[in-house]
């Protein structure tokens, strides 16, 4: 499209062909006559404004901009209506205009054609405009199992061609995964999990960044069950942790037998990962191994941990103890219930 003229009077009419035609030459002529001057391409960026300049002396008779080929100024007159497009008044030498808010429509060739001595002169100037980097499309958000392929999609305009990065910001850092503008996941698994960046340049701007979260969900793993030695009488807490996405429920059993929340001075404290085994006055029936079971919709775990006397014989680090043959089929019985409420 470029910068559109249009006509101020009908009159005029008349007369556009008859200047296109003696402003019609050969590019790159100097606009000063006797000068050997050329003007490089003026690169601008968009929403900036351009100056495009025309060196003039006293021989030159009659002088104008066009673009492509359309009359902007003849002499001190505007034939364009665009009102971004204005004669600057600089130096008697100079014979310049300014193109503000400068749009990707008004790349290309404008020409500043002078009259001198009777003899048709011009100069070509090429205006190129840069657009910055910017992202127009990109993934949404998402939630997959451990296991899945994932695909995400970053589409981005700019000129020059853009470039994109992706990022991937989780617990444990930042780091750089690939570039260009998808990323392909085979078996994601939960480490994989958190904020994928995508981040677009062309060195116009500063970066574009977008981000899309990915969640993994997975069973619950227990990562924390450590047996404790309690003294009759005294307060004594089990701890049991477990990392699963969605959170894992948790379950109490001494034996076979679950434990429920408040009674026999005993309590329940479940919160995120961790779950608490609270006894607020330990007795001697209180002694033996208790099992921690942590489920959620993808599966179910346990571990074996120990509430012991002093001087008792135990392993310390009992925290993933394999199941009797009662218990396998305690959790078997577990799972198909838990399953069941979905």
């Amino acid at each position: 499209m470029g910068i559109t003229g249009y006509f101020v009077m009908p009159w005029k009419c008349l007369v556009v062909v008859a200047l296109r035609l003696l402003f019609l030459v050969p590019a790159g002529v100097p606009a000063r006559s006797g000068d050997s001057y050329l003007k490089d391409n003026i690169t601008v960026r968009q929403g900036d404004s351009a100056v495009l300049k025309c060196n003039v002396d006293n021989k030159v008779s009659r002088v104008a901009w066009l673009n492509r080929t359309t009359i902007l100024f003849t002499g001190n007159e505007k034939w364009s209506l665009d009102p971004r497009v204005v004669l600057l008044n600089t130096a008697v030498t100079e014979y310049s205009i300014m193109i503000l808010n400068v749009n990707l429509y008004d790349e290309g060739p404008y020409v500043c054609s002078i009259l001198t001595n009777k003899k048709p002169e011009s100069t070509k100037v090429h205006l190129i405009v840069q657009v910055p980097a910017r992202i127009v499309n990109i993934s949404t958000d998402i939630s997959v199992n451990e296991g899945s392929n994932v695909s995400l999609m970053c589409l981005a305009i700019g000129r020059p061609e853009p470039t994109i990065l992706w990022k991937l910001r989780s617990s444990k850092g930042s780091r750089v995964i690939t570039e260009g503008e998808y990323v392909e996941i085979n078996g994601i698994t939960k480490d994989m999990s958190g904020s994928y960046e995508c981040m677009t340049s062309n060195d116009i701007s500063p970066p574009d960044v977008r981000t899309v979260q990915v969640t993994v969900n997975y069973p619950p793993v227990i990562s924390r069950a450590r047996s404790t030695g309690t003294a009759v009488g005294q307060k004594g807490v089990l701890w049991c942790e477990a990392s699963a996405v969605p959170l894992a429920d948790f379950e109490w059993f001494k034996g076979d037998r679950k434990i429920f929340n408040g009674l026999n001075g005993i309590k329940i404290e479940s919160k995120g990962k961790q779950s608490m085994l609270t006894f607020f006055n330990v007795s001697e029936e209180d002694y033996g191994n208790y099992t921690c079971v942590a489920m959620n919709t993808l599966g179910i775990t346990n571990a074996s941990i120990i509430l012991y006397g002093p001087g008792a014989i135990h392993d310390v680090n009992n925290s993933a103890s394999s199941p009797t043959n009662s218990f396998l089929l305690l959790t078997l019985v577990l799972t198909l219930s838990f399953l069941s409420k979905f």
